[in-house]
């Protein structure tokens, strides 16, 4: 039985789509609906139920997905203690594409030079896949924004940056200040889907400001790169200097207008508390922490 379709199971039961795990798995629908077929004639039963488009797991199916999460994890811990050698091995680190474009780079560089014989195998996404991908096994640690749900006592967090909002604008309107900009300017918005989208849009409804939205994107190194060209100003989360050098533009800092007002995003390290990469999870803690603020 292959486990990698055990694994890619475990994908379409998230995804509900058999076209939407093929995807994100980088394989054609073809390939996963096949693969999905060996499993369950391998199983001797049936898994899910197609529903025109989606898919759900049925009895066996969900019995499948507890049980296959727990494998999944079991074998790859098992291959790290047959294989192991004194601080050698693969390091599974998701991570937000922000903090790949800010401070990560500085953590990688003071990690690499501790542990030279670890292998970093580095996976991008948003919030919430990372967060599934560490309960499914996946990854072993995981970069991203401080989830809005209580953790489960299995899984540990440590808060590494704050990151305030602030608007970019072009250095020749930025004399007009933050407020005045927001309110007269184009707005390119961050995408509200995304955690640092949903914090801006949080942050103008009580101030009253209603933006003329001119795009919505979900990179916030394309929307300093927009306002550059003059297409508009933007509110984002300041994940550093990549966010303005070598680029004729301003990150003004947002003067506390309310006490309520938020203020910005939490990122940090998660990973679980029974990791067998513990030691490499913690040497990479202390090197996120001994990497100097953004500023």
């Amino acid at each position: 039985m292959e486990t990698s379709y055990i694994q890619n199971f475990l994908k379409v039961v998230d995804c509900g789509s058999m076209s939407e795990a093929a995807r994100q798995l980088q394989l054609s629908p073809a390939a996963i609906a096949q693969q999905m077929r060996v499993l369950e004639h391998d199983m001797g039963c049936s898994l899910l139920v197609r529903q025109g488009r989606n898919v759900r797991p049925n009895g066996a199916g969900q019995r499948l997905y507890a049980k296959g999460q727990l494998l999944l994890r079991s074998l790859h811990e098992l291959r790290d203690h047959v294989g192991a050698e004194e601080d050698a091995g693969e390091l599974r680190l998701g991570t937000l594409n922000t903090a790949l474009h800010g401070f990560l780079p500085d953590v990688l560089r003071r990690f690499t030079q501790a542990h030279a014989r670890v292998q970093l195998h580095i996976r991008t996404g948003l919030a919430p896949e990372l967060y599934a991908a560490l309960m499914h096994g996946e990854l072993d640690a995981a970069l991203c924004l401080k989830p809005t749900f209580e953790l489960p006592k299995s899984v540990l967090w440590h808060p590494l940056r704050h990151e305030p909002l602030v608007v970019l604008a072009p250095a020749a309107s930025a004399h007009l200040g933050p407020l005045e900009l927001l309110r007269t300017q184009p707005l390119i918005r961050y995408d509200r889907r995304l955690g640092g989208g949903k914090l801006a849009d949080d942050h103008l409804r009580p101030l009253g400001i209603t933006p003329l939205e001119r795009f919505e994107i979900n990179s916030v190194l394309a929307i300093a790169m927009l306002v550059e060209h003059g297409l508009g100003v933007a509110l984002v989360p300041d994940i550093g200097p990549a966010l303005t050098q070598g680029r004729t533009i301003q990150a003004l800092p947002l003067p506390q207008t309310t006490p309520s007002a938020p203020s910005g995003r939490e990122v940090g390290l998660l990973w679980m508390r029974a990791s067998p990469r513990q030691g490499w999870i913690q040497g990479l803690l202390q090197c996120a922490q001994a990497v100097p603020p953004q500023g």
